[in-house]
């Protein structure tokens, strides 16, 4: 007979709007253990299982944190408490906690007393609200206060415990609804015939439901000279003008390389995969670029969850995933790079794949010694990959050299190798991928960008490559070339005219209300001070380059801040499910000039 041995939750902490798929081990018939479902459907010698979920309610009332969404509230800033739009944000779990959000926090403040007009300044706002904070331990009720987004109460009328039926699947997504509860999941042997359960349910009870973290929206900033700022997200929709378009770059942190050792400071429940891939989605469509390009996307998770889901959304998915001569494991596992493009603004017109591996053996066949053919392989293959689309743009207002040609643009994502002692093998994987993709502008004379995680700091050789077409003599990253591939450095050129897009913000002229954005750029380099940001790293390795005599750039999205980032929080985050931030631009073609 069939029977349940274990349950099993594999995140302790529910989220609203993350699946809640639960591990139930179950002894079949021939007393084998095994975790495949036995649904109604297609019971199993006349027995399947019968799945329910609860919302279990009661007299409790809790309130949560919001700095910390799995911490019971116990302080609330009376300020924010007595403006709707603020009072969600008003709670904390202790006076730390309120402590050191205060730098984040400080801004809600005063963006509240700048919209009412209130002239106060900073060091009054910051002494009223230190003394306004209130403990809220058994005054909770007491509160007269609009429903927050974090519930100020939860109560059940009538008196002890009631579980109200949720779901009837194995598989739940909690509710808004839900937020401050615990669910109960209960499985249960049932005959097919009659339908009556057989023995009593083996049941597991969640945490409570918390919110999904909602991070301060990403503006889009004009850098041309428009004076209109717009906020990406769903209210807004896509703001770039006619005839320009959007291009995403994401190193969205694949499943495998996200370890509790590696970022042990991220909640476990933050750094799940059910709730990275939710967060991530919501994420990624909420920018609504029109052409995206990520990079660590395992095999498995593009087929199953991002090509489906922003199929949903009007994206067309192309995929390379790397080589495995060197990574390990299942091939499902193993991560690439994955572009999307809208197809109500773009149409597909030709995808180059480039494997770093094959450019390596060909290398090595050609220019190294047949003694040192071994170690030159193992030097440089290292799976790396790029993906190279040419796309044709549907959208008007596009001047062209010719009238009536065509507009296609040519868009390149790579992830460049990590390990930084690889100097050589960096430069090298830039460059190959440089001249390939100067052959293609060569046949077709069109418009280019090169997205990606290039694992390169600015002003480090394969970034001096990219941006001034060739690399001193002097650099010392030159010096790291143990197989001699770098020499003479005088082969490390490319003629493509390629320029950073996020050093706009520095290269723009004075005026344009850019002063803050220009805080978070490193003026020596012209680049982001970061794009990727840990506790052990923080610094900027993610870039899109784009052909300056064919395309402008017409606004970026917003840098991360401070502010963005919670105080002594690093990436992921609850908030963040990358390590790295999300780039975007809106570009504009326009003339071509003669070289």
């Amino acid at each position: 007979m069939l029977s349940v041995i274990r349950l099993h939750l594999p995140s302790e902490i529910p989220i609203v709007g993350c699946e809640l798929t639960p591990y139930v081990l179950v002894r079949r018939p021939d007393k084998t253990a095994a975790t495949e479902d036995v649904p109604e459907s297609s019971p199993l010698d006349g027995y399947f299982l019968r799945y329910r979920w609860f919302r279990v309610q009661s007299d409790k009332k809790v309130t949560i944190c919001s700095v910390h969404p799995t911490e019971q509230a116990t302080l609330q800033c009376v300020f924010c408490s007595k403006r709707p739009a603020l009072v969600s944000k008003s709670y904390h779990c202790s006076p730390k906690c309120f402590t050191d959000a205060w730098q984040h926090h400080k801004t809600l403040h005063e963006r509240a007393a700048a919209e009412n007009g209130n002239e106060e300044d900073s060091n009054n706002e910051l002494s009223r609200a230190n003394s306004a904070a209130s403990t809220l331990s058994g005054s909770m009720s007491s509160l007269n206060a609009p429903t927050p987004f974090y519930p100020a109460s939860i109560t059940q009328k009538n008196g002890g415990e009631t579980l109200v039926e949720v779901g009837s699947c194995k598989t739940y997504t909690p509710t808004a609804d839900d937020i401050g509860y615990v669910l109960k999941f209960e499985c249960v042997v049932a005959v097919a015939e009659s339908k009556q359960s057989v023995g009593h349910p083996s049941t597991i009870l969640t945490s409570r439901v918390i919110p999904a973290p909602c991070p301060r929206p990403r503006r889009l900033i004009p850098v041309n000279g428009a004076d209109v700022m717009g906020q990406l997200d769903h209210q807004d929709g896509r703001i770039q003008s006619a005839g320009s378009f959007t291009v995403l770059s994401y190193n969205i942190l694949s499943d495998t390389s996200a370890s509790s050792d590696l970022y042990s400071y991220c909640p476990t429940w933050a750094l799940s995969w059910p709730y990275r891939r939710q967060n991530l989605l919501r994420e990624i469509v909420a920018y609504r670029a029109d052409v995206v390009c990520l990079q660590e996307v395992q095999s498995d998770h593009f087929h199953e969850i991002f090509a489906p889901e922003l199929d949903k959304h009007g994206y067309q998915a192309l995929y390379k995933r790397k080589t495995n001569e060197v990574l390990s494991g299942s091939t499902s596992a193993i991560d690439g790079c994955a572009t999307f493009f809208r197809r109500d603004r773009f149409a597909h017109v030709k995808k180059y794949d480039v494997e770093f591996n094959k450019a390596a053996q060909s290398l090595t066949e050609a220019a190294i010694p047949p003694a040192q053919k071994r170690n030159a392989l193992n030097r440089l293959v290292k799976d790396n990959i790029a993906l190279i689309v040419v796309l044709e743009a549907k959208f008007g207002n596009q001047p062209t050299d010719i009238a009536g040609k065509r507009q296609l643009i040519c868009v390149a994502n790579t992830h460049v190798n990590v390990q930084q002692e690889l100097k050589d093998v960096k430069l090298w994987q830039v460059h190959t991928l440089l001249k390939g993709l100067e052959k293609i502008a060569a046949s077709a004379d069109i418009p280019m960008l090169v997205c990606g995680d290039f694992n390169t700091l600015p002003g480090s050789a394969p970034h001096s490559l990219l941006v001034y077409g060739k690399v001193d003599p002097q650099h010392p990253d030159l010096l790291v070339d143990p197989l001699g591939i770098l020499r003479p450095c005088t082969k490390l050129t490319h003629q493509l005219p390629l320029v950073s897009a996020y050093t706009s913000f520095v290269r723009s002229v004075m005026g344009l209300g850019l002063e803050q954005h220009r805080r978070k750029m490193d003026l020596n380099t012209n680049e982001p001070l970061f794009t990727n940001c840990t506790r052990d790293f923080i610094g900027t390795h993610d870039y899109i380059f784009y052909t300056a005599d064919t395309l402008m750039v017409e606004s970026l999205l917003e840098l991360l801040d401070e502010d963005g980032l919670r105080k002594d929080t690093a990436l992921p985050s609850p908030e963040w499910s990358s390590s790295h931030i999300a780039l975007l631009a809106e570009f504009r073609c326009m003339p071509r000039t003669r070289r």
